[in-house]
């Protein structure tokens, strides 16, 4: 076995060696034709020194970013040479390739940006961090109630930028003398802003639910996912309901441990299609895209397991019901929004629909969902996060120019 398994990692690393070479070939093709940055021109850099397999970190940002870029030049600082490949693609902002140390001391040296934003703790945003003439600015990819979210790491930071009084109390409960109130700044979630695309339905009478379960975990604690012990009986009673409308959103590594867990993810698939094919009005969706905002914005009522769904449902401000796990082992932690989630239990999915009415319209649950709301992202108004983000950056922007008079460096 331990043949076999040094065999596969001689294996992954070779592929992984490859795969590199290829995109630095690739890269060498098309960086001369980039756009050169003119000295001096950034203002606000992003440093994401990760490989393509934690893009989804950086995408997060790329709306918000395209709205800041309007007033401050924005650059993406990449240091890995597939990243950088999917950058030049996709990414709304300038990007900036610095495979080798002394790349980004001569993107410094140029570019001399007033902010650097970090979207997660790499180990390698402490050689950007070396530079101490510009605010070093942890933004984070997301806001939920794990330990990630209280890391002592937070003081490496010269400010952070977090969701609201929720991530305030986190950070005062746990971190040992950190100023939370003169290096804090709540934002909300702006890109919740930007939660937009077209359903692929029509806009009519039916309640439209998002049932979007995680996977089944690959341990007893982190066993979260609820397609086998919720979801056909949540799919088989909304789509029975001829005035309700299922979309369906599993995480797409839904099965790859458990085969029954694949089995019941291909019942519910099977099943939307043959109500569709009963009703064609009905228009349930199975949607395996890789884009996420109208599921969030546009459902009445959404159904998630415990995951950063969770969260992001919440920022959107619009009722939510969180399956409870059935395995006795699932660690919850029930400190922050899940002291008091609407929870299904699976000997409950057979009530869904009467408990997606409630939710919809229960003027008390209405209530409650509003003040966990207003804990963890303040005003859900649209517009209201993206202000407050761009209040931040100027707030800081305006620190800098203050500093940097004081010391004689403007």
């Amino acid at each position: 076995m331990s043949i076999l398994s040094d065999a596969r990692t001689a294996v992954r690393l070779v592929r992984r060696l490859l795969r590199s070479r290829s995109s630095r070939r690739d890269l060498a093709r098309r960086l001369p034709a980039q756009e050169r940055l003119a000295p001096g021109s950034v203002e606000v850099a992003v440093y994401f020194a990760d490989g393509p397999v934690n893009m989804y970190q950086v995408r997060q940002w790329y709306a918000p970013l395209a709205e800041l870029s309007r007033t401050h030049r924005v650059a993406i600082v990449s240091r890995s040479p597939g990243t950088m490949l999917t950058l030049l693609d996709e990414a709304p902002v300038t990007a900036v390739y610095a495979r080798q140390v002394v790349d980004l001391e001569r993107f410094v040296d140029e570019q001399a940006p007033k902010l650097v934003l970090y979207v997660n703790q790499n180990a390698r945003n402490f050689q950007m961090m070396r530079y101490g003439r510009m605010w070093h600015v942890f933004v984070n990819h997301g806001e939920s109630d794990k330990m990630y979210m209280t890391t002592n790491q937070f003081k490496a930071y010269d400010y952070a930028l977090i969701a609201g009084e929720a991530a305030r109390d986190r950070l005062s409960e746990a971190l040992w003398d950190y100023d939370v109130d003169r290096r804090a700044i709540a934002i909300g979630r702006p890109q919740a802003d930007h939660f937009a695309g077209k359903p692929p339905y029509p806009a009519d009478d039916r309640t439209v639910v998002l049932y979007a379960p995680t996977w089944e975990g690959d341990r007893e604690a982190a066993a979260y996912g609820s397609i086998a012990t919720h979801g056909t009986t949540i799919a088989d009673r909304v789509l029975a309901s001829p005035r309700h409308r299922l979309v369906y959103r599993p995480h797409p590594r839904s099965g790859v441990v458990d085969a029954a867990y694949r089995a019941a993810h291909e019942r519910i698939v099977a099943a939307i299609a043959a109500a569709n094919a009963a009703d064609p009005s009905a228009h349930h969706v199975y949607d395996d895209g890789p884009g996420l905002g109208w599921q969030l914005a546009d459902a009445d009522v959404a159904i998630t397991d415990i995951s950063a769904m969770i969260y992001d449902r919440l920022a959107v401000g619009k009722p939510l019901i969180v399956t409870r796990p059935v395995a006795p082992g699932a660690d919850v932690d029930e400190r922050g929004y899940l002291t008091a989630a609407n929870w299904l239990l699976a000997e409950d999915a057979d009530q869904v629909v009467a408990r997606v009415d409630a939710a919809a319209h229960d003027a008390s649950q209405l209530a409650d969902l509003r003040r966990w709301v207003e804990r963890y992202f303040g005003d859900t108004t649209p517009g209201t996060a993206t202000a407050r983000f761009h209040d931040a950056i100027e707030r800081l922007i305006a620190r800098w120019h203050e500093v940097a008079r004081d010391r004689g460096a403007a």
